[in-house]
């Protein structure tokens, strides 16, 4: 985890990692559920959440018999370690963490939007680095030990920001060309494994092999996507992907 001096750093995505003021606070100082209990609150700030969220975001369905005790009590560590400044408010509670502040999971999402503006304006460079970026933060798992529910739609959110990330990748590397081509190519073969029924991925696929000099294998990308989406949905490819295998036939 990066070192950001005088400020906070927080990892939510695979290891839980926080770092406040330059002093490192371990995962083993924090119980499952006062982890919790931050990751919920980092991921929501600035916004102050009353205690009736906090106790549905940590039990959900099956609150204890003393909820609001027991989410005092849990308040009550996570204060002890994190500090009162940090953790503010009674009624409703938010994170206010030291500036600058580094959120492993908001800068993903930056820098998705960054990649996506860049690759709209054809800064391939800019593209990316961005790309990259949020790609090294979503291929890891958010908050691997919970089963919470805000928790998987907060995964199903990075999953398809991971998948967005490595489009605009493969875009970049692909107009990069050059040295980046093989790189395009592993990347584009990766968003097929990873979202088959996603088109422009087979595309993707499609052009950087053409680009590499295989275009025998971009025609047989096309066939195996064809017959995909005909066996799964019964449609033929998109226009963009027929008119992409029209030109490769010429």
């Amino acid at each position: 985890m990066q070192h950001v001096a005088g400020g906070a750093r927080v990892q939510l995505c695979g290891s839980f990692a926080v770092e406040l003021g330059g002093n490192a606070v371990g995962p083993d100082r924090l119980s499952r559920q006062a982890r919790l209990l931050f990751a919920y609150l980092v991921l929501r700030r600035p916004h102050p959440v009353p205690r009736a969220a906090l106790i549905d975001a940590l039990w959900a369905d099956t609150p204890p018999p003393s909820a609001g005790a027991a989410l005092t009590a849990v308040i009550s560590k996570l204060r002890a370690v994190i500090g009162a400044d940090v953790v503010a408010g009674r009624g409703h509670l938010s994170a206010v963490l030291p500036e600058p502040a580094v959120v492993d999971v908001e800068q993903a999402m930056a820098a998705l939007h960054t990649a996506e503006s860049a690759v709209a304006s054809g800064n391939w460079r800019r593209a990316w680095f961005a790309a990259l970026t949020a790609y090294f933060v979503t291929r890891r798992t958010l908050l691997p030990e919970a089963t919470q529910p805000w928790v998987e739609g907060w995964r199903r959110r990075l999953s398809d920001a991971g998948v967005r990330a490595l489009e605009s990748y493969t875009i970049a590397c692909l107009r990069i060309g050059g040295s980046e081509l093989p790189a395009a190519e592993r990347a584009a073969r990766e968003l097929v494994a990873t979202a088959p029924l996603r088109e422009t991925g087979h595309l993707l696929l499609m052009r950087t092999l053409a680009a590499r000099g295989n275009a025998a294998e971009a025609l047989a990308v096309y066939e195996e996507l064809r017959v995909l989406l005909r066996d799964e949905l019964g449609i033929p490819p998109g226009a963009a992907v027929q008119g992409y295998h029209r030109e490769l036939l010429r």
